[in-house]
């Protein structure tokens, strides 16, 4: 609607290798201003957290699963971080996702919308509420929690500076939420070799190609095999790592 804006789209997966290059990788040399998140997983989440503090960008938590959602503006050196509140991300299975309760489009539409008003106040330089909005759109019961006070000396993040999730090196792969895929993470930071690779896959199975992608369908398994131009590839109709590893092995790779 406002034809003044540019997008500066990123095909790429973001993991602790690469999240401080985005967030300053803007054409015109500033970093980002605001970062809100769109994630689907809390390990991410923790992430932008550390990369947000250590940079001092400020960022918007959001998450809905099923028909609840949350929402926190988050400022460095101002409000608590995440990890002031919630000081480890959350265990395998101590969550519910969506693969397994879904998503109702409705609560994911609300949060977002709160988060486009925190980002915009925060773009606009006021001030924004040291709190925790908590949705349940099935009872349409909204909370808010204060978190004014919440920050703290000894937080791993805000308070030590210790950044360990950021440090910590990116997952090879992992699997989609509500999809069933894989996702294979290069071992290494590469550029693909679009043609070498196409060449490969057009023997495979039926080819689609794109500036931004490689999609195959391969005849012989019948999965699908989607490479990006970072090295990465989803494997689409197989949830077993070793599967998504060897297909990923015969016709992107080691």
């Amino acid at each position: 609607m406002n034809s003044t804006v540019q997008i500066e789209p990123h095909v790429v997966d973001v993991h602790s290798g690469n999240i401080e290059e985005l967030i300053q990788g803007r054409r015109d040399g500033a970093r980002a201003s605001v970062i809100l998140d769109g994630t689907d997983n809390a390990d991410i989440r923790y992430l932008i957290n550390d990369a947000a503090v250590k940079q001092g960008v400020p960022w918007v938590y959001g998450g809905a699963v099923g028909v609840a959602g949350r929402v926190m503006a988050i400022v460095p050196g101002v409000t608590p971080c995440l990890r002031c509140l919630f000081p480890d991300p959350p265990g395998a299975g101590e969550l519910e996702t969506c693969d397994t309760a879904g998503v109702l489009a409705s609560a994911a539409a609300v949060v977002a919308s709160l988060q486009v008003v925190a980002a915009m106040k925060i773009l606009l330089g006021h001030d924004v509420a040291e709190e925790l909005v908590t949705l349940d759109l099935w009872q349409a019961r909204v909370q808010s929690v204060s978190t004014s006070g919440g920050r703290r000396d000894h937080c791993p993040t805000c308070g030590r500076r210790d950044f360990s999730i950021l440090d910590r090196s990116a997952s090879g792969a992992t699997s989609l939420c509500g999809r069933d895929a894989i996702q294979i993470l290069p071992a290494v930071r590469t550029s693909l070799n679009s043609e070498r690779v196409a060449a490969r896959l057009a023997t495979a199975g039926s080819l689609e190609s794109t500036p931004h992608l490689l999609r195959c369908t391969l005849s012989e398994s019948g999965l699908r095999l989607t490479v990006f131009p970072d090295g990465r590839a989803i494997i689409s109709g197989t949830t077993d790592f070793s599967v998504a590893r060897s297909v990923y092995a015969r016709y992107v790779g080691t």
